[in-house]
Formats: structure tokens, C-alpha cells, sequence
């Protein structure tokens, strides 16, 4: 039986005086401290809303919005991924969450891996990186700098397919000033080159399954870039989607499902499909 995929939004208090706002899909009381965190990237919640939704059929699922972000409000001290990773981790203890996949997308995937690298409570039980940014590359495997690209250009770098870029003439001035806005929040987190130089020589230490899922057509972070985050971890799976850009959830939900549902049934959780 479907369940309803209109989020619920509300505003957590959090340690330090953070108020989080999270949009959240499916009953929590259902999944028995399990669900799945879904963390934008820089062009703001909305471009994960349809994959929070697909997820909440099968899970209890949350989508915070990054402090700073579609006007909510940043602590002055928030300015860096870490400070955000840290939060996140505070929202699933608070949530009594204890088994939680953690999917991330663009810099919401730089926010999963330091997640991941920070868990000392166990509280993560997978990690799915799409089209991350985050750590310092090889030489030619440069991240694609954003921050002087109008919408039009950002489209034809994100997606392979034209039918799903941006029409800049439907936006409302509300709506570019928003943009803009989220511009500047991701600069303050991401600063200008969109990685930690020290994240690479850590994620080793990671032991929890991960899933590194790539768009081939990416204009904005290439493929080599993934396949180094990849193999930067101690074991990882890195699967590429052809024909997508930077949201391959978005523009081949089939494949990127069939890539998540395998890794959930092969290495997540093995045991429950050979019952």
C-alpha cells in the first residue's frame, strides 16, 4: 500500500540553539528507528523533494534544508561542512534515529562522507554519494566553479538532457532573488574550490557499506572525480549512469533506483532478501 509523499514540515531544536528545518515523508513510528536522510546540494531543497518522495515509499525519510538556505535562518558560527555534519548527526539522535542511510547529493554528499567519518555513535548504516563534491582530486579532475554561471549555463552543465534544464523566463523575480541567495550560503560552506584538502586521507576509516553513484554527462563535477572519491574510501561501490548529468536521480530514476535497490539488497541488507 502507497503511503502519502506530501512532506510534513516542522523545525527541530537542536543542540546549541539550531533550529533545523526538515520536511519529513512516511511514519516514523513504522520504521522502528530506521530511515533515510536525504541532504541537497547547492541549488536547494527542491532538487531532492522528488527523491525524498520515491524514498518515502518504502522508508521513513527526512530532507532538512542547510541553515542558510530558501531563507531559513544560519547561525553566524555555521561556515563550514563540518558544522553541518555535525548538526546532522545531532538531528538523528534527536530523532531517536539508529539505522539510517544517508544520501547525499553535490555538496549534500560532501556533508554525508564527513558524516560518515564522524559516526562515533553507529548510528549510519549506509552512505550513498551522488555526483559529490568534497574532496581535492587528481589534476584534471577539477570541480567546474559555479559561482559566475547564470542559470542557463548551470542548466546545460547539470543536465544531459535539455527537457529538464531550468526556463529562466518562468522564474519570478522572488524566486531569482532566492537563487541568489543560496549562492551565496553555498559559497560560506563550500568556500571557493568545494572541497576539505584533508577529507580524501579520511575516508578510509569508513565501515559502513557506500555507494558512489555517478552521472556520466556531468558538466559540473566529471566522472574521473567520482570514480577518486570512489577509491578513496576502503570499500566502495561506484556505479555511472549514462546519459545523466549531475542528478541522475532526476533525469533516470529507473537507474538510479535499480543501482539503490541493488546495493540495499547486496550490501545493506543481505540477510533480509535471503529470508
Amino acid at each position: 500500500m502507497s503511503v502519502p509523499t506530501t512532506p510534513t514540515p516542522r523545525v527541530v531544536a537542536l543542540p546549541g540553539g539550531v533550529e533545523l528545518t526538515i520536511a519529513e515523508y512516511g511514519d516514523p513510528e513504522a520504521e522502528k528507528g530506521s530511515g533515510v536522510l536525504v541532504l541537497h546540494g547547492g541549488a536547494g531543497p527542491r532538487t531532492v523533494a522528488g527523491l525524498a518522495a520515491a524514498l518515502s515509499q518504502h522508508a521513513y525519510v527526512i530532507a532538512p534544508v542547510h541553515p542558510g538556505f530558501d531563507g531559513t535562518p544560519r547561525p553566524e558560527r555555521f561556515d563550514s561542512v563540518a558544522d553541518l555534519a555535525t548538526t546532522y548527526l545531532d538531528l538523528l539522535d534527536a530523532l531517536g534515529l539508529g539505522s539510517v542511510m544517508v544520501i547525499g547529493s553535490s555538496i549534500g554528499g560532501w556533508i554525508a562522507a564527513e558524516m560518515a567519518t564522524r559516526d562515533n555513535k553507529k548510528v549510519i548504516a549506509a552512505t550513498v554519494l551522488v555526483n559529490a563534491a568534497g574532496i581535492k582530486a587528481d589534476p584534471g579532475q577539477d570541480i567546474t566553479d559555479v559561482s559566475t554561471l547564470s542559470p542557463v549555463e548551470m542548466g546545460r552543465l547539470a543536465f544531459h538532457h535539455p527537457q529538464f534544464r531550468l526556463d529562466p523566463s518562468t522564474l519570478t523575480e522572488q524566486q531569482r532573488a532566492g537563487m541568489v541567495a543560496n549562492q551565496r550560503t553555498l559559497a560560506v560552506y563550500a568556500g571557493d574550490h568545494m572541497y576539505d584538502a584533508k577529507l580524501r586521507g579520511r575516508l578510509h576509516r569508513v565501515d559502513v557499506p557506500v555507494l558512489v553513484v555517478w552521472g556520466e554527462e556531468d558538466g559540473v563535477i566529471p566522472l574521473a572525480y567520482g570514480r577518486t572519491f570512489a577509491e578513496s574510501f576502503a570499500h566502495a561501490r561506484f556505479v555511472q549512469v549514462p546519459e545523466t548529468g549531475h542528478f541522475p536521480f532526476i533525469e533516470d530514476p529507473a537507474a538510479f533506483f535499480g543501482a539503490l535497490g541493488d546495493f540495499i539488497d547486496t550490501e545493506v541488507k543481505p540477510d533480509e532478501k535471503n529470508d
